[in-house]
C-alpha cells in the first residue's frame, strides 16, 4: 500500500498536489502556487524522500521527508478522512522516529489533522513569499 516514490509517478503526484493545495492553500497567491509547482518537479520531488499511498493501481497521496521533517504531505481531497494520511505519518516516523513539519496556520485541513494525530506547536513564523503565518509542529518525544 506504501511505496518509494519512482520517477514515473511524477505527473500523478503533481496533480494530486494540486488538487490538495488547492483545498488547503486557497489564500496562495496564484504565482507563488505556479512557483511550488514548477519547485516540485524540479527540487523538491528529485531531492526528497518520497513515499506514496496506492490503495489500488496509483497513487492517491504522498509524503515528502527532509530528514525528519515532512516537507509535504498531499492526499487527493476525495480521499481525506479514510485514513492514508495517518498511515503515510506513521510509516515516515517508523523510519526516522519523531517527526517535525511546517504548517501554514490557516490551512484547514493540514492544521487539525496534524493536532488530531497529536502534533505540538513549537513556533511560528511569517513566510516571506506569501506573507502569511507558518506554524512549526513536532511530535511529543516517544511516540
Amino acid at each position: 500500500m506504501i511505496r518509494a516514490f519512482e520517477v514515473d509517478d511524477t505527473e500523478i503526484i503533481v496533480d494530486i498536489w494540486a488538487k490538495a493545495n488547492a483545498l488547503a492553500h486557497p489564500f496562495h497567491p496564484p504565482e507563488y502556487v505556479a512557483q511550488v509547482e514548477s519547485d516540485l518537479r524540479s527540487i523538491y520531488l528529485p531531492n526528497a524522500e518520497t513515499w506514496v499511498v496506492c490503495p489500488s493501481a496509483e497513487p492517491v497521496g504522498f509524503i515528502a521527508l527532509s530528514g525528519d521533517e515532512i516537507g509535504g504531505l498531499f492526499l487527493i481531497p476525495e480521499m481525506h478522512g479514510q485514513g492514508f494520511g495517518r498511515a503515510l505519518v506513521d510509516h515516515a516516523a517508523r523510519l526516522k522516529g519523531p517527526l517535525t513539519v511546517e504548517v501554514f496556520e490557516r490551512n484547514t485541513a493540514g492544521m487539525p489533522f496534524y493536532e488530531r494525530y497529536g502534533f505540538k506547536r513549537l513556533s511560528e513564523y511569517r513566510h516571506e513569499p506569501t506573507g502569511e503565518i507558518v506554524i512549526r509542529m513536532g511530535m511529543p518525544l516517544g511516540d
